[in-house]
């Protein structure tokens, strides 16, 4: 069964696109912790991010760093946290966190509730960040 991750990959389930390649896939977290908090994934559905083999772990930790910059430079009065947690959806990702203070990066938190509209402005201020 495919994850929600490998449906909104496909277009079956909308999202707020970031960042695209051939073998990974950036977009908005629709439940934040933080404006801006991003999930990038391979986009071969495998659970956990340690059964990547070597080329697409070290592949989607070097796209992490392009979506990163791409997050520090709209909002670069933030730090980009990142985190590996591997528990909520069974598809590898990693989780890049605009935040200030350590306690952003804690996902006991309450989640951000933004609007479509809200989140479709966020991705276009980061998106906006790779032709700068």
């Amino acid at each position: 069964m495919s994850s929600i991750f490998s449906k909104i990959i496909s277009g079956e389930i909308p999202c707020h696109k970031i960042a695209e390649t051939e073998d990974y896939f950036a977009f908005l977290d629709i439940r934040p912790l933080t404006i801006g908090h991003t999930l990038v994934i391979p986009k071969i559905e495998v659970d956990y991010i340690f059964d990547l083999d070597v080329e697409k772990f070290v592949g989607l930790h070097l796209f992490s760093k392009i979506v990163a910059d791409g997050l520090k430079s709209a909002f670069p009065d933030k730090r980009i946290g990142v985190s590996v947690i591997g528990l909520e959806v069974p598809h590898a990702h990693i989780h890049l966190i605009p935040f200030s203070t350590i306690n952003e990066m804690n996902f006991s938190n309450e989640k951000l509730n933004l609007s479509q509209e809200a989140l479709a402005d966020i991705a276009n201020k980061i998106r906006s960040q790779f032709h700068a």
